[in-house]
Parts: C-alpha cells; structure tokens; sequence
C-alpha cells in the first residue's frame, strides 16, 4: 500500500489506521485523527482543519510548532553534524549542560533520550551513591521511597517506582526494593524511612497522577530525612519542570534543592532528548563506563534545546507562562463556581488539572473539546489535564473556555438540572 497515491483525507486516515493495526505493536489506544502540520498552538489535520492544541504532545511542544527558532536550529545544525557517539566532543554539550546547571542550581548533568531514560540514570546513581557511602564507612541501604500516585516511566527500574498497578502487574516481579508513602502525608514518610533507604523519589507536581502539588512541609520532610543518613533526594520534573510551572524547575517554587533532578520533555521543543542532573556529591559515585547512552547528548538535540533556552530566556517566557497560567486557572476557576461538574481546579503555571464529577463525564467533556477542535486529554481517569505549548495566549483560553462552558451547560440541560455554585477550589 502506498499512502502518497491516497488522495481523499478520509481514506488516508483510514489507510494508517489498517497499517497500524497490522504492523504495529498494539501499546496505544489513538484517537481517530490525522495530524500533517502544525503552526504556533494549532495542529492541522490531513482535511486542512486546525486544532487548538492545550496538550502539546503530552508537555513537549514548549514552543508549539513549526517555531522558527527551532526550524534554524535543526537546519544548521542538520548541515554539519547529526551523531559523533560519546566517544568524541563535541560543542553542544558543555553549551547546554552550562545552561542546565546555571538555571537548576545543581552542578552536574547527564544527557539521554527520554524521560524514563533520565529517571533510571537517577536510581541507578542513587543505588550507585549508596554504595560509596558503605565504602566509606556509613551505614545506609539500598532501598527507595516513592508516593502513591506516582508515575516515573516504563523501564523496569521507573516503572517499580510508579504507583497504579496496572503499570507494574503485567511485567512483575518488577526491581524489588521500593516501597509507596501514601501522598503528602509526613507521618506515613517519617514512619517508612530508615537507614536502609538510598533515596526518596518525589513528583514537585505529580502529573500523570492527576496534577496534585506536593506540599512545602512535605518536600521539606523528606529533605530533612535525606539530609540525616546522607540518602538522596529525587525531584522528577520530566512533566512539571523546564518551565513548565513559571519556574525553571518545579523545586524551585518550594525553595528546596534536590540531589538529583531529571527533565525530557519540552527540553528540545519535539527532539526526544532527557537529562539528569545531579550535585557534585551525588554526581562522585558514576565513573567512566558504569553508565551511558549511544545517542543521549547528540548535536542536533543539544542545538534544538540551547535554541530551546535562548528563546524562553530572551522572551521572558517565565513570566508569560506565569500570567497565562494565572488568568487560564481563574477562567477555570469561574467555571468551577458555574458548574457542579467540575470539583476542582490545581495546578501551577500551565500545567493545570481540573477534577471532574465522574470517568463518565470527563470523557465525555474531552471527546467534546475535540470536536470544538480542541485538543486535551485525561489522566486518573477524572482529571481534564492541560499541558498547552509555553506561547499560549489570553485569546488562546478565552476560546477553549467559551467552548467548555458550553459543554457543560448543555450536560446540565440534558441532566435536566440547575448548575449550582458553591464549590471551594484549590
């Protein structure tokens, strides 16, 4: 089958969909459309239409698409050098890495292709760390502390520090080692930790968890119990850091600094491209061949995040994802006290959650947006998750607000009741 000789949209789509179903591992469950290009937050299908797009790929469109800064990027760079391997140097690493620990407060850093990629590195390292510390004469263990709700990713080793079951249970027994602390509860963290942790795993904002903030007095629990034995702390800002917040780093809001962080998404705007960081301390216990990576770190990813940087940087883009968040979160918020549906509005920056009623209903609202042409989704199953790219503007929420309440308020009618306010949101 050739798909370039297709030439009706709707055949074509249904072309890709037969393809996939035979050649394709079935892993995801796809919405039915076809997307062929994008421009600023809009995604456009194979008929022409446009999509406002408050997703951005699941938090990785930073800058949305076709973004000139980016397209320089992988131009110039696309015309000197793709790949050296990590045998050789080359200019971009030492350039990015500067500006990683410039803005993360944290000395040294590890790049990698992915998320789950960034997230192994750090319990590899703690593990790593750990061990160095028995050599030097201290008494601590091997085992980690991870919080309900979490989602670290689905290699062996980050997914035996995800939380829901149904990520573990098909490939168990998973690395054994790692025990849940039920979520911002310090008395249960207090309880569980002991000599024999190496590291506690914590989310700043848990995302696929249903965007719940971890609170100050809990991070800083768990900073002062590592701090005691010489245990690292692990902030996983693969969906709540590089700007995503208002901040570069999700920590940063709580005025806590972490051992070890990782990032991946936005960081080279649509390149697969994740990085851990790590202080000096934590950082001593890799040397030469204990770990690494073929492709992390290659030319073209390292150009397309420094573009990534230099972009949000000379823009001021902190501060317009800090006023779009603020005003995107009050819309929401006025919905909130309109309609019963919604029970509660959380999140920092643009990275916003809104609870709804029920599964039901927030599937419902969902698939609705996407006819209004606008592109969400849901996670723990009654969250409204908005990750929307950093350039999104007023003009931008104003209509994917209009199109919510008018969802809603057609669910009312066909509930046959009154929307009721009244409701406290946080």
């Amino acid at each position: 089958m050739n798909l370039e000789s297709i030439q009706a949209p709707e055949r074509k789509l249904q072309a890709v969909q037969t393809l996939e179903r035979k050649l394709l591992l079935q892993t995801y469950e796809r919405n039915p459309y076809l997307f062929v290009s994008g421009e600023g937050v809009y995604l456009r299908d194979e008929n022409g239409v446009d999509y406002l797009d408050l997703l951005s790929g699941i938090g990785v469109s930073a800058l949305g698409y076709n973004h000139p800064a980016i397209t320089a990027a992988i131009e110039t760079q696309s015309r000197k050098l793709l790949h050296t391997s990590n045998l050789f140097y080359h200019e971009g690493t030492a350039d990015l890495a500067m500006r990683l620990t410039e803005r993360s407060g944290l000395d040294r850093v590890f790049f990698c292709n992915s998320g789950t990629e960034a997230w192994e590195a750090a319990l590899k390292l703690a593990r790593a760390h750990a061990e160095l510390l028995r050599s030097e004469g201290k008494n601590i263990g091997t085992r980690f502390l991870a919080l309900e709700h979490s989602f670290h990713g689905r290699t062996i080793g980050s997914v035996a520090t995800t939380h829901k079951y149904k990520y573990r249970e098909p490939f168990a027994p998973v690395m054994p080692g790692v025990e849940f602390v039920r979520f911002n509860d310090i008395a249960d963290l207090r309880e569980k930790f002991s000599s024999d942790i190496c590291a506690i795993c914590i989310e700043p904002i848990q995302g696929e968890g249903g965007i719940h903030p971890v609170s100050k007095e809990f991070f800083a629990a768990a900073r002062e119990l590592c701090d005691s034995t010489g245990a690292l702390l692990l902030a996983d800002e693969i969906q709540c850091g590089f700007g995503r917040t208002g901040k570069w780093f999700g920590y940063q809001h709580f005025g806590i600094l972490p051992d070890i962080t990782t990032v991946a998404k936005p960081l080279a705007g649509g390149i697969p491209m994740g990085a851990m960081l790590a202080t000096d301390e934590a950082a001593r216990a890799f040397t030469p061949g204990m770990h690494g990576t073929t492709f992390g770190g290659g030319p073209l990813a390292c150009a397309v995040a420094i573009a990534v940087i230099d972009t949000m940087q000379k823009t001021a883009l902190l501060d317009h994802i800090t006023e779009t968040g603020t005003y995107f979160r009050n819309e929401l918020e006025r919905l909130a006290s309109k309609h019963d549906a919604i029970r509660e509005v959380r999140g920092l920056g643009l990275m916003i959650g809104v609870e709804i009623e029920s599964d039901e209903a927030a599937r419902h609202i969902a698939n609705r947006m996407m006819e209004h042409r606008i592109i969400l989704n849901r996670t723990s199953d009654t969250v409204l998750r908005f990750l929307p790219p950093y350039i999104l503007t007023r003009e931008h929420v104003d209509i994917a607000i209009k199109a919510l309440d008018e969802i809603l308020t057609d669910m009312t009618s066909l509930a046959g009741q009154k929307p009721v306010g009244g409701h406290t949101h946080g």
